[in-house]
């Protein structure tokens, strides 16, 4: 099984690359519309700005393959970043909207007493979803490795698959149908981390 691991300069593509790697399948590293065509899953890592971002993807002619593929119905998973292009606006955006392949916006956190922002850190995962294949084996508190400002807050309620607490319950783990998304880092996140990339391998 081949998985693309989108490189469009802004993402931990080779983590996550070793990560795909430990369970079989291969991971190609690319920025090339027929070699993610080519392949069976799409991963979009991501790290930064969020305009920044859709101008790269804009730049390197991606974003159709992306929708493509994933109208197709291989398998994508959005990491961090990545998961939040997926959305139509992002509050940190100042020029570009999102890809829109999920409906809703990415907001920012709030400062409120002692809580810092960005959230950094390991913290909770709830899972409310049970039967997510990517979450399979995911039992409830797990802890994940998070580093971000803004957090997903999707249309489609049913999409939140499990969630976190940051001064409020945001969704941290997204499905919808052939679409998964992680807010934070999967790749960073150990023992619970590459369960998550296990089951994005053989189950998703």
């Amino acid at each position: 099984m081949k998985i693309a691991i989108i490189d469009y300069g802004m993402g931990n593509i080779h983590s996550v690359a070793k990560a795909v790697a430990l369970f079989g399948a291969r991971p190609v590293i690319t920025n090339k519309k027929n070699e993610i065509s080519s392949c069976d899953k799409m991963v979009l890592p991501g790290v930064g700005a969020f305009d920044d971002a859709v101008l790269e993807l804009e730049k390197q002619d991606l974003i159709s393959v992306i929708k493509e593929q994933v109208d197709q119905k291989k398998a994508f998973l959005g990491i961090c970043l990545g998961l939040q292009l997926l959305f139509e606006s992002s509050q940190e955006a100042k020029i570009k909207r999102g890809l829109g392949i999920l409906s809703g916006r990415v907001v920012k956190f709030r400062p409120e007493s002692g809580l810092k922002v960005p959230h950094m850190g390991w913290n909770d995962l709830k899972v409310v979803a049970g039967n997510c294949p990517l979450l399979d084996g995911i039992t409830g508190n797990s802890q994940v490795y998070f580093c971000h400002s803004y957090y997903p807050d999707p249309a489609d309620k049913s999409a939140i698959a499990a969630t976190t607490h940051y001064g409020l319950e945001f969704a941290s783990v997204l499905w919808k149908d052939n679409v998964y998304g992680a807010q934070f880092h999967p790749e960073k996140s150990q023992a619970t981390g590459l369960k998550m990339i296990k089951n994005f391998v053989e189950r998703c």
